[in-house]
C-alpha cells in the first residue's frame, strides 16, 4: 500500500560535500537534483502529497557564505522547477511553500509566490516545501492568526478546536509516512502537529545518496506495519 502523504526530512548534504573534499555547502547543489528526482519516483508511484524540509528557521543562523550559497541555489531551482511548469511538464502539480517566507531576499520571495500562483488550480499531485520552517514556529504563527480572528470577532474562543487549529496552520494534512536520510534518530521540529501518528522511517544514507531503491524499500516498511492510531 502506498502512501498518500510523504514527508522527507532531506538530511546530509553538507556532510556529502565535506566527504568529497569540497565546501560543505555545495553538497545543496546534489540535494536539489535529488529532489527533482523525488519527484519524478512519487508521480510515478502514485504518491498523492509529498512535504519536504528544505531550510528551517534555525539555518538562518549558517555562515554567510553558505547562506548567499544557498539562497542562489533555492532561486535557480525555482526557476528552473517553473519553466518546467510553464511548459506544462508539471501541469498536475500544485506547488505550496510553507513557513516564514517574508524572511528571504525578496526576489527569492517573488519566485516562490510566482510558482504557487502558478499551480494553484492543478490537481492530482500536491508539493509542499518547507522553507523558513520549524514546527513550533508554525504553532505560534496560526496562534496568532487565531487570535487575531477572536479579537475582529471573526472567531469565538468557544469555537476552538482540533480542525479550527489544524486550519490555521500552514498545512492541515497529516504525513503517513516520514523519511530521515543522514543517520539522525530525530524529529528536528519538524511538523509536530501533523505528524502526531506518522509513521516514521529513518536511512543511514546522505540525502545525495538517496536512491529510487531506497525510496521502495521505505514504502515497503510502510506497507507491512499495522496502523492503529492509538486504539
Amino acid at each position: 500500500m502506498v502512501p498518500k502523504h510523504v514527508a522527507v526530512i532531506m538530511d546530509g548534504n553538507r556532510r556529502f560535500s565535506k566527504r568529497l573534499m569540497m565546501k560543505p555547502w555545495k553538497g545543496h547543489e546534489w540535494g536539489a537534483k535529488k529532489l527533482e528526482q523525488l519527484l519524478a519516483w512519487c508521480r510515478e508511484l502514485g504518491v498523492e502529497e509529498l512535504t519536504v524540509y528544505a531550510f528551517s528557521v534555525q539555518n538562518f543562523h549558517r555562515p554567510k557564505e553558505e547562506y548567499d550559497f544557498l539562497m542562489q541555489v533555492f532561486l535557480e531551482a525555482a526557476r528552473k522547477l517553473k519553466e518546467k511548469v510553464t511548459a506544462g511538464e508539471y501541469n498536475d502539480m500544485r506547488l505550496l511553500f510553507i513557513g516564514r517566507l517574508q524572511l528571504f531576499p525578496a526576489e527569492l520571495q517573488a519566485v516562490m509566490h510566482e510558482m504557487m500562483e502558478l499551480t494553484k488550480n492543478n490537481k492530482g499531485f500536491r508539493v509542499n516545501i518547507a522553507m523558513a520552517y520549524g514546527g513550533r514556529e508554525e504553532v505560534i504563527d496560526a496562534v496568532k492568526k487565531l487570535g487575531e480572528q477572536i479579537k475582529s470577532g471573526k472567531l469565538s474562543v468557544d469555537e476552538l478546536n482540533e480542525k479550527v487549529f489544524e486550519k490555521a496552520l500552514y498545512i492541515d494534512s497529516e504525513p503517513d509516512l516520514i523519511i530521515r536520510t543522514g543517520g539522525e534518530r530525530r524529529t528536528s521540529n519538524f511538523l509536530i502537529w501533523q505528524s502526531h501518528y506518522s509513521e516514521w522511517y529513518f536511512v543511514d544514507k546522505l540525502w545525495p545518496e538517496f536512491e529510487k531503491q531506497d525510496f521502495l524499500e521505505a514504502l515497503a516498511s510502510y506497507s507491512g506495519r499495522e496502523r492503529r492510531f492509538g486504539k
